[in-house]
């Protein structure tokens, strides 16, 4: 946690030692003396100031005190602060990411480092009388907010309180809760809620500590409700896994059905209108043709009888009778046979 800090000057062996040097000078002469030591003072005053530099690289910060009482913190650079005996310092490093294990070291398992948590409450979120239980492995990653408080306010605050604070946050959440979430798939859920009620209970501490993550690692079940708890899983991963397969079904369904749903109704709309328009042309032609024969009956039924056989005329494809009589022969309208149609000689 904290970066070692350059041996402090020995003021005391340094002064013994110019006593011991100047001391030759005493019978020597009388001036000499108070001069010599004057200097050794002066040169050990600069020597002890010399020493109160210090570094603070990137990513620490230097928590400096007066006469052992909290003063300020430094960043990054060169700072000086006064030497001891007057000051002291903590130069630590506070974007370090650092981890607290329960139940694991590294990748091992230690059971008996487990949390041990019972939880399936009744309808009314109380314990129930029998609850269940299931042994929790989990990670806690944090870094430090607050050098101040991770340093004075809390006395082990990565060790002993963020462990029995990490303990407390997981045994409300996952006490509060169905067994089964735990098992399953609430854990992002029980992990978000259990960094929240961390923090919360750090805060409230003044730990000075910065809750990035938790993680739930190993969560199974006690070894003799092993199987049980096992086939349980298994069930709410197939009833999951059925449920998000009938949505994907649904989501491919639905927007094609909408699709043909809309272009029916669009088509229907364009031969109801094409009809309408048929049939308003057609009623139009109609009056039409009546207005003018009201005018001319004679001129208009022999219009429409040119315009019939300008119709008829141009299937003929044979002309049958007698001299006497002239038979038009035109096919009907399904190509199979030929209906007779009398004209009369002057027409």
């Amino acid at each position: 946690m904290y970066r070692q800090e350059e041996p402090e000057v020995n003021l005391e062996q340094i002064l013994s030692r110019f006593k011991s040097v100047f001391g030759r000078f005493g019978g020597a002469g009388k001036g000499i003396g108070p001069v010599l030591i004057l200097v050794v003072i002066a040169v050990a005053a600069a020597i002890w100031a010399a020493s109160g530099v210090f570094t603070v690289n990137p990513g620490e910060e230097a928590a400096v005190r007066l006469f052992g009482s909290y003063s300020h913190t430094k960043e990054t650079g060169l700072r000086w602060w006064w030497p001891s005996p007057i000051g002291a310092k903590d130069v630590v490093r506070v974007d370090e990411v650092r981890r607290l294990e329960i139940g694991v070291r590294g990748e091992t398992l230690v059971p008996s480092e487990s949390l041990m948590i019972s939880g399936d409450p009744d309808e009314n979120g109380r314990p129930g009388e029998a609850p269940n239980i299931v042994d929790v492995q989990l990670l806690v990653q944090y870094d430090i907010k607050s050098l101040r408080d991770f340093l004075y306010k809390v006395v082990s605050p990565d060790g002993a309180t963020l462990k029995d604070a990490t303990e407390t946050s997981l045994r409300q959440i996952v006490g509060s809760r169905p067994i089964d979430d735990v098992l399953t798939d609430k854990k992002e859920d029980i992990q978000f809620q259990t960094k929240k009620k961390l923090q919360e209970i750090l805060d409230s501490y003044e730990s000075g500590i910065n809750i990035r993550e938790v993680k739930l690692l190993n969560v199974f079940a006690p070894q003799e409700v092993k199987d049980a708890f096992d086939d349980v899983v298994r069930a709410k991963e197939d009833k999951a896994r059925i449920i998000n397969l009938a949505d994907a079904y649904k989501e491919d369904v639905l927007p094609r059905a909408r699709g043909e749903a809309a272009k029916a109704l669009q088509d229907a709309e364009g031969f109801r209108q094409q009809k309408i328009a048929i049939a308003t042309g057609e009623a139009e032609s109609f009056l039409a043709t009546q207005r003018e024969y009201v005018k001319s009956p004679d001129i208009t039924r022999k219009r429409l009888y040119l315009e019939a056989m300008e119709d008829i005329l141009p299937g003929i494809s044979k002309i049958l009778g007698d001299p006497g009589e002239v038979i038009l022969m035109a096919p009907d309208s399904s190509g199979t046979r030929v209906i007779p149609v009398p004209v009369q000689g002057n027409e």
